[in-house]
């Protein structure tokens, strides 16, 4: 399973996080061509390479009209506005990418947010996960500022450099075919930073209310190392660790640089990898039985273990003594999860205490190709054991979205799919 190990010892962004995913060897014009498909109107896009601390790494940015200088940068493309197109005006060359500029601070909520990127075309997977990251950032301002999330407006959420590095960030995983994303301990900054309604403690209230559950720490560095877009990537993406996962076995590091000139590497390092999936395959069954608790609060416990890194969550009906009608609640997870698990079914449910055993597995490898057809595109994972094709598996959001589209039914799509993607394997 192929799997990246991000390093934040110098905190992270939006733009040092795809910076690093662009430094692995993700092409930028491919970066480039998929945003376009928002139709974000027009924007620049700076992406070259600079020192950090005697690290070369990828800086990744974008600009806007009244933030427009000179730049000697690596690449250019123009990609013109739609309302604007001029033949023959993209092209690649050594100097910088642009695509013309808008106002930076429009304001927009996360439905405006939800509406540019479900009327893209860009694959389902992408805009899900997306969407999942505005929400988190969209949830923590509603918190701090203690209004409902659609009341809530703020320019940096809404603005086109952080859609682009949203977007782009899970573009770029979706490149590399990234299945795992580990996130060490985040490193903060420490002091104050100025903000429209004052002095703010780093990091600042919306990052805090993100990062929550992810380790981190202030370090000695009085800068605002974090963004929350970095902090809502990682909440969402990846999975916190203390340490370089045991089961890791790295091939290419890449890395991101920030904007500072700091004491130390202003960049994040994104290890490249695969997990050894054969040392994944022992684990734990934690389980309970539960009688008296009601079944609306088993989606948010499912929720709450999943985001913990359980495998999987299920519950069976069982009949308990005296005939009670009940349900075993059960968890799939690695060992060094275990503690985590056992605090949150202690929490949140009514159970006084659970029973684990150890279980062994064996699992397929899989991948993902993309099936072309009816002018759409559809995710296929691949399953395959000892070098055996073993599954096929559409994904259902991009099937429904085309049987909506045609009006043909979603059975024949999947099927339609599953026989393009064995063509594209085959032949």
């Amino acid at each position: 399973m192929k799997a990246i190990y991000v390093e934040a010892f110098s905190g992270i962004s939006g733009n040092m996080f795809l910076g690093g995913l662009l430094n692995l060897g993700v092409p930028m014009k491919y970066i480039a061509d998929e945003i376009a498909k928002m139709h974000l109107g027009n924007y620049e896009i700076i992406y070259n390479s600079v020192n950090k601390c005697g690290i070369e790494a990828s800086y990744f940015n974008v600009l806007l009209a009244e933030e427009h200088v000179k730049h000697d940068s690596k690449y250019h493309v123009h990609i013109p506005d739609e309302h604007s197109h001029r033949k023959g005006q993209e092209h690649l060359h050594n100097q910088e990418i642009i695509a013309g500029s808008q106002h930076h601070h429009e304001h927009r909520n996360l439905a405006d947010i939800t509406k540019i990127i479900n009327e893209s075309t860009l694959k389902q997977a992408v805009k899900e996960k997306a969407l999942k990251v505005f929400n988190v950032l969209a949830v923590a301002e509603a918190h701090v500022h203690g209004k409902p999330i659609d009341e809530v407006h703020f320019h940096e959420v809404g603005a086109i450099d952080t859609i682009i590095d949203i977007v782009g960030s899970i573009i770029a995983l979706e490149y590399l075919q990234i299945e795992k994303v580990y996130v060490s301990r985040i490193q903060t900054g420490c002091g104050f930073v100025q903000c429209a309604h004052g002095l703010m403690p780093i990091p600042a209230p919306a990052t805090a209310e993100i990062l929550k559950n992810i380790p981190y720490y202030h370090g000695n560095i009085e800068k605002e190392l974090v963004t929350p877009t970095g902090a809502a990537l990682m909440a969402v993406l990846a999975e916190p660790v203390t340490d370089f996962p045991n089961n890791f076995s790295g091939s290419m590091i890449g890395y991101g640089a920030g904007t500072w000139n700091l004491s130390i590497p202003n960049v994040v390092r994104i290890n490249l990898g695969e997990i050894n999936m054969e040392s994944l395959d022992s684990l734990i069954v934690a389980e309970c039985n539960i009688d008296d608790m009601s079944g609306e609060l088993y989606p948010f416990v499912f929720e709450k273990l999943l985001t913990a890194g359980a495998v999987d969550v299920w519950v069976t009906p069982i009949i308990m003594k005296k005939g009670r009608p009940a349900h075993k609640l059960s968890i799939l997870a690695s060992a060094d999860k275990l503690e985590q698990i056992v605090m949150i079914v202690l929490k949140e449910t009514s159970s006084l205490g659970l029973r684990y055993y150890s279980v062994q597995r064996k699992i397929a490898s899989r991948k993902f190709i993309n099936a072309e057809f009816d002018n759409a595109s559809v995710a296929v994972k691949v399953a395959a054991y000892n070098e055996e094709i073993v599954n096929f598996a559409p994904e259902y959001e991009d099937c429904r979205k085309i049987a909506e589209k045609t009006g043909k039914p979603l059975k024949n799509i999947m099927q339609a799919a599953i026989k393009k993607a064995e063509e594209e394997i085959y032949d």
